[in-house]
């Protein structure tokens, strides 16, 4: 049996002594080991979030039935914003965003009113806070933990990230539209690892789809399918626990 370093001579020792004494005492051994390994993959000392269906609220279609009534025109434009290879291309950054709706005007000149509702009232896509989360993150800082953000976002986020308080609680952030990556490329993660100096082992993250936490977890950190803030909290104080 394989025994980890340093516990061999201990576990000789416990062997001379009486059935009762060694029950306990091999309990207590392993337990020891266990908390030794742990330590050495790292404590978690960083918390990584992710900023939509995590920080914050949105909701296209309450934007598009407020601002599109119409249900007939609503089904027509709906779909021209809800394209696969358009997002990608707002979140990287790879166009201001601006340039990128007079595109989609070039290309659809019937729907300007529209696109330029779109852009102008872009903020309005949030509709609150996540319940709790901002109690959450107010006790995570007072326990010592810093907090971080990583979010696919388009450069209109700043424009929400004045207008909700949650960010102010943030130690440091990485949007995709500044460094032109998305998740779950690698390239963006590391970019957060080198900018605050952080170690992977040592953090956990959080994000409400499950390809772009298991991309966080294949390059060493912890990580959290969000759902809501009370099974967040519930598996964040369980990984915490055990460091």
């Amino acid at each position: 049996m394989y025994l980890p370093q340093g516990v061999s001579k201990a576990w000789k020792v416990l062997c001379l002594r009486g059935p009762s004494q060694r029950v306990w005492q091999v309990a207590s051994l392993f337990a020891s080991c266990r908390n030794r390994i742990k330590r050495n993959k790292g404590m978690i000392r960083n918390i990584i979030l992710d900023f939509g269906k995590v920080l914050v609220d949105y909701d296209f279609d309450i934007f598009f039935r407020r601002y599109v009534p119409n249900e007939e025109r609503r089904k027509q434009f709906v779909p021209v914003l809800y394209n696969d290879g358009l997002t990608p291309v707002v979140d990287r950054g790879e166009k201001p965003f601006d340039e990128i709706v007079d595109d989609l005007i070039a290309e659809y000149p019937e729907f300007e009113p529209e696109l330029r509702i779109f852009e102008d009232r872009y903020p309005d896509l949030i509709t609150g806070e996540i319940p709790g989360m901002k109690d959450l993150l107010k006790k995570l800082k007072a326990e010592g933990y810093k907090l971080y953000g990583l979010s696919n976002w388009c450069s209109k986020v700043y424009l929400t990230m004045e207008q909700y308080d949650i960010f102010d609680l943030l130690d440091g952030y990485i949007v995709s539209s500044e460094v032109h990556k998305i998740k779950p490329e690698p390239e963006i993660y590391q970019c957060l690892f080198d900018r605050f100096h952080l170690n992977p082992e040592e953090c956990v993250f959080t994000d409400d789809r499950v390809e772009n936490v298991e991309a966080g977890r294949r390059l060493g950190m912890d990580g959290i399918v969000f759902s809501d803030t009370a099974q967040f909290e519930k598996e964040l104080r369980k990984l915490l626990n055990e460091n």
